[in-house]
């Protein structure tokens, strides 16, 4: 028999966006594994089925496949009443997916790039909380976890479209959570650093991919902040100090 320390997250309905491919898929693949039921969202359906035999292999469940692109005006919305109709409630919300964009000089990002950085990594991300937070506030304890990068802060030259983009979903996602305070549902923002991803390798063609974490490696911690008897810490988290920062959660 499975014990509850095993599957932390049994009975839980978990919502991943960008979740056939790097971080996403890695945590789409260990929440199904800790006993959530993934809803699992990306852009191509022959990417969702792999993704689902693979969680079928791992837990004999099927995952809920959502072929969808973020930057669809009304397909978030349009998602949240059919979860609504089928599940009541949503437990966890994880926005893993992301662009990288032009790296470039910030004169030099032409309009429709700057606009399809903010469009995915800031704006979709807007619209899926909006979406989603009715169905966040009906969990007993509701979790919503996003994916952020240092250059938030550090302001790396070249790097301007996704660096802001990103500081604006820290301080969407700060601001949520703290109108969330006298309720059930907290949301935070996660650092993953470099990771074996895709992104990385396009942002550092030259760096020997074995040299970085492989995305499942952050598995366990997003599956600490998304369990219902933890209080995930404020702030964001940074995934190379996750000794620290797993002590603080409880």
């Amino acid at each position: 028999m499975t014990s509850d320390s095993e599957k932390p997250l049994a009975g839980r309905i978990a919502l991943v966006t960008g979740a056939t491919r790097g971080i996403g898929e890695a945590i789409a693949l260990g929440l199904a594994q800790a006993g959530a039921h993934v809803i699992a969202l990306g852009r191509t359906q022959g990417a969702l089925e792999a993704l689902d035999d693979a969680i079928f292999g791992a837990t004999g469940e099927h995952a809920t496949l959502v072929p969808l692109d973020l930057r669809e005006p009304d397909g978030l919305d349009q998602l949240g009443a059919a979860l609504y109709e089928r599940f009541g409630k949503l437990d966890i919300l994880v926005g893993a997916a992301g662009v990288l964009g032009a790296l470039t000089p910030v004169g030099h990002l032409d309009p429709k790039g700057w606009d399809m950085i903010m469009a995915t990594n800031l704006t979709a991300n807007w619209r899926l909380i909006r979406a989603m937070d009715p169905l966040l506030r009906r969990s007993e304890a509701g979790r919503a976890v996003f994916l952020t990068s240092s250059v938030a802060k550090t302001h790396r030259a070249f790097w301007g479209g996704y660096a802001a983009s990103k500081a604006g979903l820290e301080a969407v996602v700060a601001c949520y959570d703290d109108e969330m305070e006298n309720t059930s549902v907290r949301a935070v923002c996660v650092d993953p650093g470099a990771m074996r991803t895709r992104m990385r390798a396009g942002a550092f063609p030259g760096e020997d991919p074995q040299t970085v974490p492989a995305p499942d490696t952050i598995v366990p911690l997003i599956v600490d902040l998304a369990r219902p008897d933890r209080e995930p810490p404020k702030g964001v988290l940074k995934f190379k100090d996750r000794g620290q920062e797993s002590a603080s959660i409880g």
